[in-house]
């Protein structure tokens, strides 16, 4: 893998020890709260690959990224539906919120790793919500957080608005924030405002979109902060988002 924004050239083989000490110096923050959303995109713009995830538009290098970004986090948020295509594994170094309407998470989902004790997911939904969520999740390891409207500007009753979704976050202490997506819930928080910085790895795969990246209805200003290259043909790219 080479850096080549900042343009140092620096180069580090990604299976030797020190890969994740020195992808880590790149994609650390040195604030105690900000929003980054962390995704995957293929070269024609979709985020998820033939079989309707986006495991099959990853690589091993990409996840040592998602490794590195998650444990600058204090929570990883992430949507219902993605969770139900995905399957999800309890992060082992951040919380995991899952923003949800119904509770249906899918077969198999949140699983704990190798059987480690880790907090419980946190499923954040609108108080009218609540008790079918947890009706919903029975015995798995989560807990329920009815998190209320502020009256956003543009709120869509029918959902959590990202801005109500952070002060929930922000009032359990968890202030260092990744979204993981899926895309519907990645374009609401950018067009939000709420998010500071945009990682993006782009896959060196053409794939039919039936599910953009990004669907923005406005233009973002964002300037590229970094991005590293591998020799496999994906880069990684982290945007600041210009206020």
């Amino acid at each position: 893998m080479t850096e080549v924004i900042p343009a140092s050239f620096e180069r580090v083989d990604t299976a030797d020890d020190t890969a994740g000490e020195w992808i880590s110096r790149r994609y650390h923050r040195p604030e105690n709260a900000f929003v980054r959303l962390n995704m995957v995109a293929t070269l024609t713009g979709s985020s998820t690959g033939a079989d309707g995830s986006s495991t099959s538009i990853s690589s091993r290098v990409d996840r040592l990224l998602l490794g590195a970004i998650r444990r600058e986090a204090d929570v990883v948020v992430v949507g219902a539906e993605t969770v139900r295509a995905e399957g999800s594994v309890l992060p082992k170094t951040a919380r995991l919120a899952i923003v949800t309407a119904t509770g249906d998470l899918g077969d198999g989902s949140l699983r704990r790793r190798d059987g480690r004790e880790v907090p419980p997911a946190l499923l954040l939904c609108r108080p009218e919500h609540a008790a079918r969520v947890t009706a919903a999740v029975g015995n798995a390891p989560a807990e329920v957080v009815a998190v209320p409207s502020s009256g956003a500007p543009g709120e869509d009753a029918s959902r959590l608005h990202p801005v109500d979704i952070v002060r929930a976050l922000h009032a359990r202490g968890l202030r260092r924030i990744v979204c993981e997506g899926g895309a519907g819930l990645a374009t609401q928080f950018v067009e939000s405002g709420m998010v500071d910085e945009v990682c993006v790895t782009v896959s060196p795969f053409l794939e039919p979109v039936h599910h953009p990246f990004l669907s923005l209805s406005t233009s973002v200003p964002s300037e590229v902060a970094g991005m590293l290259v591998d020799d496999a043909g994906f880069s990684y790219r982290r945007l600041t988002i210009r206020r």
